[in-house]
Order: structure tokens, then C-alpha cells, then sequence
């Protein structure tokens, strides 16, 4: 669910600013917003074998209450909202951003770890909706114990519709998100408040010293109740990632305003609960409320962990959709949902894989107890990278000292490492889910980048001067192909090279158009290009012309109608008389081509599953031609 856009630079008026406030808060913050119904039960699990102390309890939500206010409030909302990219946030856009700017070995190094960080969502991506609805579907159980064992084909079934839907897109709905996750946030706080006087001790937790005392005192089992407590701030990547859904002021105004008092007063309840009633850490979140408010409850964490759910795979799309357009994955189907909002998009591939690794996550793990444990990993290990290219953002953009920008990340970076330490002790309890599926993300998004390398580079080598090539045909002009009237437009990713479709044309059927023109589509830097600076025209003769059409990675490549755009701005062609010409490669293996056999079969397979250009491209399918070579890779 995609909003409308607030320009970071001029905050957006009141009526505006609150509107966008409230749809944030259940598209940013449905995520972190679920995380009470898990979080504090599973950090208590660690301790809770021989009965839990008031100092552990404490310790516990003090850790929690810091790790929101450090990690979300200082990290997040006051600095890295900042680190835009003309609006736009996420690993991606950052990645676009600083990449341009980079070479060399550190360019490469940063590639990486955009990658990385880009896979490491996917697989949260997958976890948040399982273990989001699980938790909310496991309130049965207090209801009547005899529903335990519903739970799971429950879970099954409203996960499957979660996915189902995703064609049809979620506009229609999408603006119950922000009123439904507000009343949630609403009961949060009141469930909190209602409990806090249990036991006032909890307010020792707002002391941060109580926190490193536990940590200090604790042992083993303090490094695994920090793996835990990382559970606070799951879906933190959000607030960066929907900037520009959203703008910068409204994720503030949501974060201070709502969410953060709620979760905190909830926190505080829940440890007031627990150290008046050690009977309560069985499930600390459900047992706070009375018996007769246990179903509106359950159906209203059911339909916040939907929301939640829905958030994570609208940005899992997003997502895709950048990388594509930068050039990590080949071409695939993108369907947009509405015509009004160019952001909500659908992948069914995606789709596809997100529901198959869901369903697996399910039935694997069984409970959301289960699978907590493979939860950290994936969102530790995107924060460590976000945190290490916002240093690179702060040297480049802001042109800070290495000292300065050294005092606000290290301490930050210390605090993630350790954290992910924390995490990576689950590894065999499940640890081991997030990493595999990042680690395979990584491997199909390497093996494209550098496939198509490969394959432009032996392109560049054996290409025809296009410059040369249009001399000859000028000046063979009598003895040449005959000349047909009409347009011929040529797509090719090198605009100085002759494209092989050209050369094909005219050796097979010794014709060529009154006016050509190659078609060059370039993906820029910037989330978005304006219409007006789309194109760019250069005629180098009287039949030849070079165009460069020039989207932002967000931006859908639209041929057709960029051309009826340079239409209106003078570039005279007919579309009726014109036909697009394009390449189309089959790949053959060649185990001398730079990669291993088995990558070579990855990439060729890859290449396969993509979409037809003429499609990707929203060429008219009645004027295209296909004209295709051989390429080993």
C-alpha cells in the first residue's frame, strides 16, 4: 500500500501531515507494531526455568524499552529518515545513490553488502507473515483449550487468502490499514495502563542502568535473552524503506505521537503484570486482558498481523521491482494493481516464492514459538548493513570527518553486532532458515549481475561501430538495402554500438527504413525521472537517430508512452508506421567464460524465467519484431 508522497523538504500542512500520519501507522509501523504479542514471552522463556526475579523482569523490559529508543528513535527517526535519495529510502535506493559515486573495490564491496541487506528483507519478508499471524491465531487457545489445534489450519488458511488477494491489489482496502492499526495501538496502550499499577517496581525499567546490570549479571543467559529482546524492534527497517510513501515528517509525528508511548506503556504493563503474577509468563500479552475482551482482542491482533503481513510483501514487490530495474535480477512480470498509484505494483513470481517459503516456515516450525527463533537474524543482519552504508552516506552526501561520522555510527554498529551475535547463537534452533534463504537470494542476484556482465562485455567486443556502420550504408546507398518507408526503431543496450537486430534486418531481408532510430533505456540513479527529461535525441545523419530514454529505478519503463510524450515535443513519427526491432539472445554455456559451469546453468535458467522485453517495455505487440543471436556465457 503506497500513499501519496511528502517532499522531504517542505513539510506537508496540517490536514495533509495528519492524513499521512495515520495511513504510516499501519503500513510502516504494522510490523513493529505486532511485536508485543511475542516478544517480552519469548525473552522470558531463557530465565523462566527456575521462576524469574523482579531484577530480571526489569531488566528485561528495560533492555527492550532502550533497544526502541536507541535503535528506532536515534537510528532511524532522527538520522537515517535524513540519508535520502531524492525522497526515497531503503537499502536499494541507498545503494543506487552511493554506487554512482563509487568505484573500484569499494564500489564492489558496498554492491555486496546492498545485496546482502536486500536479501536478508526477502527473508524477512517471509517470516514476518507466518509468525505475525501464528502469534495472533495461538490467542484461541485461551478462549477454549480445545482450539489449540486449530491454530495451524487457521494460520494456513488466512495466509493462503493473504496471498490469493495480492492480484487484485490492496487499494480498496488499504485504507482501513492506518483507522484498524490505530485502534490496535489504542488497546496497546490501554491494556498497559491498566496493568501498570499491578506493580509500580516496573518504572525502575525506564533506568537504563537496569538494563546493563542485567546484562552484566546475567550470563549466557542474558546473550540469549538479547537475541529476544532484538524481537522489539522487527520491522524497523520499514520506517526507512516507505519514506517516500510517506515523507519524513509524518513517520516522525506517527513514531513520537503514537506508536512509540503505546508500545512503551504496553512494555511497562506487561512487567507490572509478570511481577504481580508469575502465573503470567506463560503468554504475558493475552493473559493482560479479561476473559470477556479475549475474541475482539484475538480478532484485532488477527487483523493487525494481516496488515503487518501485507506491509512486508508490498515492500518485498518494491523491492524487486528496484532490483530489476538496477540490474540485480532479469526482467520480470509486473502487474499494477491501480491506476492512480504507480506504486502498487504485483509480481506473481514473487508472490509465488514468498507464499511457497511462508507455507514451508508454517509447517516446519508449527508454532510462532518455534519460529521466533529464526526471526533475529534477518533483521539484525539488515541493520548492520543499512548501518554501515549510512557511514558511507555520511562521508559522501553530508561530507562529514571520518571522526564525526565514526561517533554516531561505531556505537550504533557495536550495538548491532552484538545483537547479531546474540542472534546467531539460534542458528541450530532455526537460525539457520533466514541465512539460507538470504544466502540463496544473494546467489541468484550476484550470478544475473555478473552473467550480464559477461555478456555485455563480449557484446562490446565483437559490436560494429554504429558511427561507422551508418557511413557505409550512407555511401553505398545505391548498391545498399533498399530503402522502405516507415520508421524502424532498434532497442540496444549500447547506443555507440550497431544493434544486431539492425544487422540482421538488413543481411536477411536487405531493407532498410526511411528513419531509424536506436532505442537506448537507461535506469538513472534517481528514484524518478520527470517526464520532461525522459528523452534525449541526437541525429547523426539524415536517417539515423540515437535516443536515450532515461527512468528512474522506480519508475515503470514505459516505452510507449514516453514516445507519445516526445511526440508531443516534436519527434515526428508515425506509430502506425513503425516497427521495433529486437534482440533476442539464446545463451549457450562456455566454460571459459568467467564462471563456474553450474552458474553458468543459474544464469542461462534465470535468463529463461524473464519476462519478453516487448512486454517489460510496454512496446505495442503488433510492431515488434524479434530478431534473435547466439551469446555463450
Amino acid at each position: 500500500m503506497h500513499a501519496p508522497t511528502s517532499q522531504p523538504g517542505s513539510p506537508p500542512k496540517l490536514g495533509r501531515l495528519l492524513a499521512l500520519s495515520l495511513g504510516s501507522i499501519g503500513v510502516v509501523y504494522g510490523d513493529i507494531g505486532t511485536s508485543p504479542l511475542y516478544a517480552f514471552r519469548e525473552a522470558l522463556r531463557p530465565v523462566a526455568g527456575d521462576g524469574v526475579t523482579s531484577d530480571e523482569v526489569i531488566g528485561i523490559i528495560s533492555l527492550m524499552l532502550w533497544t526502541l529508543t536507541i535503535i528506532v528513535t536515534v537510528k532511524y527517526v532522527v538520522f537515517l529518515l535524513r540519508a535520502d535519495n531524492k525522497g526515497e529510502g531503503g537499502t536499494l535506493s541507498l545503494l543506487a545513490l552511493l554506487s554512482s559515486k563509487l568505484e573500484g573495490r569499494h564500489g564492489r564491496v558496498l554492491v555486496l553488502l546492498g545485496l546482502i541487506g536486500a536479501a536478508l528483507f526477502i527473508g524477512d519478508a517471509m517470516i514476518t507473515p507466518a509468525l505475525s499471524v501464528m502469534s495472533a491465531v495461538e490467542g484461541m487457545k485461551f478462549v477454549a483449550p480445545d482450539l489449540t489445534r486449530f491454530v495451524l489450519p487457521v494460520s494456513v488458511v488466512i495466509l493462503i487468502a493473504l496471498f490469493a488477494v495480492q492480484s487484485r491489489g490492496t487499494g480498496a482496502v488499504s485504507k482501513a490499514f492506518g483507522p484498524i492499526t490505530l485502534v490496535w495501538f489504542a488497546a496497546l496502550a490501554a491494556a498497559g495502563v491498566a496493568h501498570i499499577a499491578d506493580d509500580p517496581r516496573i518504572f525502575a525499567a525506564l533506568n537504563p542502568i537496569n538494563a546493563v546490570t542485567f546484562l552484566i549479571h546475567g550470563g549466557f543467559s542474558a546473550l540469549i535473552v538479547l537475541g529476544a529482546v532484538f524481537l522489539t524492534v522487527t520491522g524497523a527497517e520499514a520506517l526507512y524503506a516507505d519514506l517516500g510513501h510517506f515523507g519524513r515528517k509524518p513517520i516522525q509525528l506517527a513514531w513520537l505521537a503514537v506508536v512509540y508511548p503505546a508500545l512503551t506503556l504496553n512494555y511497562l504493563g506487561q512487567g507490572a503484570f509478570v511481577l504481580s503474577d508469575a502465573r503470567a509468563i506463560e503468554d504475558p500479552f493475552y493473559l493482560m486482558f479479561p476473559e470477556w475482551s479475549l475474541i475482539p482482542v484475538i480478532l484485532l491482533a488477527t487483523a493487525a498481523t494481516i496488515i503487518a503481513s501485507q506491509a512486508v510483501i508490498t515492500g518485498a514487490f518494491s523491492l524487486v521491482s528496484q532490483a530489476i530495474h538496477l540490474g540485480f535480477l532479469p526482467r520480470m512480470d509486473i502487474h499494477h494493481t491501480s491506476h492512480t498509484d504507480t506504486g502498487q505494483i504485483y509480481l506473481p513470481m514473487v508472490n509465488t516464492f514468498l507464499l511457497f517459503g511462508v507455507m514451508m516456515l508454517v509447517l516446519i516450525f508449527q508454532t510462532s514459538e518455534s519460529l521466533a527463533t529464526a526471526y533475529g537474524i534477518s533483521v539484525t543482519g539488515a541493520m548492520v548493513v543499512t548501518t554501515i552504508m549510512f557511514f558511507d552516506f555520511l562521508r559522501i552526501e553530508w561530507k562529514w570527518s571520518l571522526g564525526a561520522a565514526l561517533s554516531l555510527v561505531a556505537p550504533l554498529a557495536v550495538l548491532e553486532l552484538v545483537f547479531l551475535g546474540a542472534n546467531l547463537i539460534k542458528i541450530h534452533d532455526g537460525g539457520y532458515v533466514p541465512i539460507a534463504i538470504a544466502g540463496l537470494v544473494v546467489l541468484v542476484m550476484w550470478t544475473w549481475r555478473r552473467g550480464s556482465s559477461i555478456v555485455s562485455d563480449k557484446s562490446r567486443r565483437s559490436h560494429v561501430a554504429l558511427r561507422s556502420f551508418v557511413k557505409s550504408v550512407e555511401k553505398e546507398s545505391a548498391h545498399g538495402p533498399h530503402p522502405i518507408p516507415g520508421c524502424g526503431i532498434f532497442l540496444t543496450s549500447e547506443p555507440e554500438a550497431t544493434p544486431s537486430a539492425l544487422l540482421h534486418n538488413i543481411k536477411h531481408n536487405r531493407v532498410l527504413h526511411q528513419q531509424n532510430i536506436i532505442l537506448t533505456i537507461r535506469t538513472d540513479a534517481a528514484p524518478t525521472v520527470p517526464a520532461s527529461e525522459r528523452g534525449k535525441m541526437e541525429r547523426i545523419s539524415e536517417r539515423f537517430s540515437i535516443l536515450t530514454l532515461t527512468f528512474g529505478f522506480m519508475d515503470t519503463p514505459n516505452v510507449s508512452q514516453a514516445l507519445a510524450q516526445m511526440r508531443k515535443e516534436g519527434l515526428k513519427f508515425d506509430i502506425m508506421s513503425t516497427t521495433f526491432f529486437v534482440g533476442r539472445r539464446k545463451l549457450v554455456s562456455d566454460p571459459n567464460s568467467g564462471m563456474p559451469a553450474w552458474q553458468d546453468r543459474l544464469f542461462i535458467g534465470l535468463a529463461g524465467m524473464g519476462t519478453d522485453p516487448s512486454d517489460y517495455f510496454r512496446l505495442p505487440a503488433n510492431r515488434v519484431i524479434e530478431l534473435g543471436s547466439h551469446v555463450s556465457v
